[in-house]
């Protein structure tokens, strides 16, 4: 569940910032953002895509995965809300169904942490303290 919620968040991120995958990059984001009402639309820009990118591969890594989980769930709430609610539910009419996804994944994930094949877990075994995946 980590991997995968990982790698889309990071290539949705790297579509925002960068212009990766044939995203619009921060610039083209920005503009979309502040078309939707999300103003200042490059702070908006900025911010979603850093949480999704620096935050996809914090779950890829399964480093501070609780926090990372967090902040993921936090812009996909804002996501199914400002963007995808008035459509309805299937993805296929720009609906929520696929964010809802991602915020119950990234829940989880918040709730559990990274598992034992996480860096926090293997952090938190050699500090000594007992409680793998305590981050």
């Amino acid at each position: 569940m980590r991997l995968s919620a990982g790698a889309i968040f990071a290539a949705h991120g790297a579509q925002k910032l960068f212009g990766s995958f044939g995203g619009g990059g921060l610039e083209g984001t920005a503009q979309w953002m502040a078309s939707i009402g999300l103003q200042p639309g490059y702070l908006m820009a900025l911010a979603a895509g850093s949480a999704e990118f620096f935050g996809g591969i914090a779950l890829l890594l399964g480093l501070l995965t609780r926090p990372a989980a967090f902040v993921l769930a936090m812009t996909m709430l804002v996501a199914v809300i400002t963007v995808h609610l008035p459509n309805g539910l299937f993805l296929s009419n720009n609906g929520y169904e696929f964010g809802l996804a991602l915020l119950a994944i990234t829940g989880a994930l918040v709730l559990n942490g990274g598992g034992k094949l996480s860096l926090d877990s293997m952090l938190s075994a050699r500090l000594g303290n007992g409680r793998a995946d305590s981050f």
